[in-house]
């Protein structure tokens, strides 16, 4: 005998679960608003120009337990600071933005669980393990969980084109 839950799940429909949608909206509009201010903190900071993004990929170069293959990766970026520093400026406040609104929410939440692990990476040795770690799981959380159909433009979208893998 069947129950009405799992054909529910084998037809490929949606179980309502608000108590879980609405914490991943949290989730997704926590790390947005993360992403924003940042962007306005490393902008204070001058992290966004050439010499401050250089100073700080050199920073972590020296002083992090990163692999070498990373390390070299690192260091073309902190050589090409003109480019990599207002791309890393854009994505961020890119990120940040799309998240609060919950637009796009699946493959923006892919682009930060990328950028946030690779910062991870950057970072291990110099701070605390878990500072970024948790981060980057949320990021997959959005991800896996399809938080922009909460609270997002993505609702509105989802509507139009139900089986999109986007939203």
């Amino acid at each position: 005998m069947t129950s009405s839950s799992s054909s529910l799940r084998n037809n490929s429909e949606e179980v309502p679960q608000p108590q879980a949608r609405f914490g991943l909206a949290i989730v997704r509009l926590t790390i947005g608003a993360m992403f924003v201010w940042v962007f306005f903190e490393n902008r204070g900071k001058g992290l966004y120009t050439p010499s401050g993004y250089a100073g700080l990929i050199n920073y972590y170069i020296q002083h992090d337990k990163a692999p070498a293959a990373w390390k070299a990766f690192m260091g073309v970026a902190a050589s090409h600071a003109a480019i990599a520093a207002p791309m890393q400026g854009l994505t961020e406040i890119s990120l940040g933005i799309l998240l609060v609104l919950g637009l796009l929410t699946r493959p923006v939440a892919f682009v930060a669980f990328l950028l946030l692990a690779s910062l991870w990476m950057s970072e291990l040795g110099t701070s605390w393990i878990w500072e970024l770690l948790v981060s980057v799981m949320a990021a997959l959380a959005i991800l896996v969980g399809r938080a922009g159909r909460t609270w997002g433009v993505d609702a509105v979208l989802a509507r139009s084109w139900p089986s999109s893998p986007w939203f």
